[in-house]
């Protein structure tokens, strides 16, 4: 951006005049650490504190660990997160596969399959599986049709569809990081090993599978640190027996006596996640957190957690493979030539058909004429649609969440746009400790940060105010904005704004008229995902939102809760529709992202 390379005044120590100093890029970064340190960072450091404040300082966690209740729940909570982990990876890999090995049109369609569920809220996708396994949903009506049963089956309230409805929500998680590892796996060693007479089956067992374990690794840590923190869809497809721990943070909140005990809670179910993030790190680098290769540093050696991991996981993944996988080859390698592939469709068929078959059964439930939950509906009509857009309630509920969505998604991407130009654009120190902070509240569990920030806007009389609310869920955009923003700005030919610069223009006229115009769709993309985020958000609303402003999903939240009708179907298509359109639009950007930063 000027004839000084960027970041290079920053870089190059106190020699260097004030004026170039204050040029260099790595002062953008300095708004959105700046926001994340007063509403996210010390929040959470306040929480803390609070939970500290017993006599002596630990008697509400040794309550937290003593208390049975809270005890058996953190353990299912462990089970259950690992368990869905598990089967995400298992479904997981074989549908990335199927899309690695995918070409032109039928990538598109099977890629954009697993994308499309991803944006999509997930109480919308919650609700879509309480249609499904309903007493009067496809399912049972099914196995009642073909006679398997004569009455529906109990199919809801249960930990199977726990585990199937959690499972449903994160795959699209674990299928796109190890699609990412997969990217970059260089197919010549694929093809070295058939020309060595090696078979297919071999093949993916002694060197995709060794190749590919970090992202496997990388996918399984998202799914479970993500699953942590659940507690929308354990409430509403679980029965009594399978409450995880964050239930209990949302069900304490409304008690003023727990104060402290129910910042404990919180607390623990941090620090278990920081914890897990932290080994992750260790061993695969941070970078696995925003899907990224390792920042490029200013004058600092290769960090431990990033490049070395990596370098060394083949040899282990390899090690790994020739003590358990020998056996395994022998047994089937029996099978015909073509049983890999054929598995590899028949199971990403089922992922790609268990991710989209319940957003079609909601669709076509919201132009049902009945006054209640069946399909197939039994006539079709719009009563539902003319029942929403007329009703002020849902009416004032949506105007509701679109201002604080559009709030938040220009904080989001003002600050977002700014630190990702920071971050590419200079070779400061530190980057990934820098990237790791922006990025750092996609694994923090939103009932601890909701309940962290609900002092802070207490005391600042923002509790149940748009911008207040706005600014709560810019926490969780600006993440978004700068994974997608840093994708857009590598795609950027330097040579152009170097020579640009080197003519004179300023970093102004450089930005304006070379470098924007080139991450214009990447912005375009990044605001509406911040705008989508915000309008979804329901669990700080949850703690942060009043009596006086409702949003949609806390409105869909309570009917889902209380009743079961079309007009929840209504509100899901539309916002298919609306996630339709954005992937649209991102999809140049999306293509580029396992390079950001």
């Amino acid at each position: 951006m000027s004839a000084v390379a960027p970041g290079a005044a920053a870089a190059a120590g106190p020699g260097v005049p004030l004026a170039e100093r204050l040029r260099s890029p790595a002062l953008l970064l300095v708004p959105a650490i700046a926001f994340l340190g007063f509403i996210y960072l010390l929040p959470l450091i306040d929480l803390v504190r609070i939970s500290l404040a017993g006599i002596p300082w630990w008697t509400h966690f040794e309550r937290v660990f003593s208390v049975p209740l809270y005890w058996d729940s953190l353990v299912r909570t462990m089970q259950i997160s690992a368990t869905v982990a598990a089967l995400c990876l298992v479904f997981g890999y074989p549908t990335a596969l199927l899309i690695h090995r995918s070409r032109g049109l039928a990538k598109v369609v099977i890629a954009t399959a697993i994308i499309l569920p991803y944006f999509i809220a997930i109480l919308i996708r919650t609700y879509a599986w309480m249609v499904l396994l309903g007493r009067n949903g496809p399912i049972n009506k099914l196995l009642q049709g073909i006679g398997i049963t004569d009455e529906p089956l109990q199919l809801l309230f249960n930990r199977g569809s726990v585990l199937l409805g959690m499972t449903a929500v994160l795959l699209p998680l674990m299928v796109l990081s190890i699609y990412s590892s997969l990217s970059r796996l260089d197919g010549s060693l694929v093809r070295a090993a058939l020309a060595s007479g090696a078979g297919p089956i071999a093949v993916f067992w002694r060197v995709t599978i060794p190749l590919t374990l970090p992202g496997m690794g990388a996918g399984f840590l998202l799914v479970f640190v993500s699953a942590l923190g659940f507690f929308i869809t354990p409430t509403l497809l679980g029965g009594p027996g399978d409450q995880m721990f964050a239930m209990h943070i949302t069900q304490q909140a409304d008690f003023a006596t727990s104060e402290g005990f129910l910042q404990a809670l919180a607390v623990v179910l941090l620090v278990i996640t920081l914890i897990v993030v932290g080994v992750a790190g260790h061993f695969l680098g941070f970078e696995f957190i925003w899907g990224g290769s390792k920042l490029v540093e200013a004058q600092t050696p290769p960090a431990r957690g990033g490049g070395g991991a990596r370098r060394a996981s083949p040899g282990a993944g390899a090690l790994l493979a020739d003590l358990a996988g020998w056996p395994i080859l022998r047994l089937i390698g029996r099978l015909p030539a073509g049983a890999g592939a054929w598995t590899v469709r028949i199971m990403g068929g089922a992922v790609i058909a268990t991710l989209i078959v319940p957003i079609v059964v909601v669709m076509i439930i919201s132009f049902s004429k009945s006054s209640f939950l069946t399909f197939p509906p039994p006539a079709f009509s719009l009563r539902w649609y003319e029942k929403f857009f007329s009703d002020s309630e849902w009416m004032a509920a949506f105007f509701n969440s679109a201002l604080i969505a559009a709030l938040s998604a220009a904080i989001a991407v003002s600050l977002g746009a700014a630190a990702a130009m920071g971050i590419v654009r200079s070779t400061i120190r530190g980057k990934t400790l820098l990237m790791l902070i922006l990025v750092s509240p996609v694994v923090v569990p939103p009932v601890v940060l909701g309940l962290s920030l609900y002092s802070l806007f207490l005391r600042a009389d923002l509790v149940g105010t748009p911008w207040g609310l706005a600014a709560a869920h810019a926490v969780g955009g600006i993440p978004i904005v700068v994974v997608i923003v840093a994708a857009a700005l590598q795609g950027v030919d330097r040579r152009l704004e170097q020579a640009a610069a080197v003519h004179g223009a300023s970093p102004a006229t450089v930005f304006r008229t070379v470098t924007l115009p080139a991450i214009a769709p990447g912005l375009a993309a990044a605001a509406f995902f911040a705008f989508l985020h915000s309008f979804d958000e329901l669990v700080l609303s949850l703690f942060l939102s009043s009596a006086q402003l409702k949003t949609l999903p806390l409105r869909l939240w309570a009917d889902v809760n209380y009743q079961l009708n079309p007009v929840l179907a209504v509100v899901s298509s539309l916002e298919v529709l609306l996630v339709i359109g954005g992937i649209a639009l991102a999809r140049p950007v999306l293509s580029r992202s396992g390079g950001a930063a």
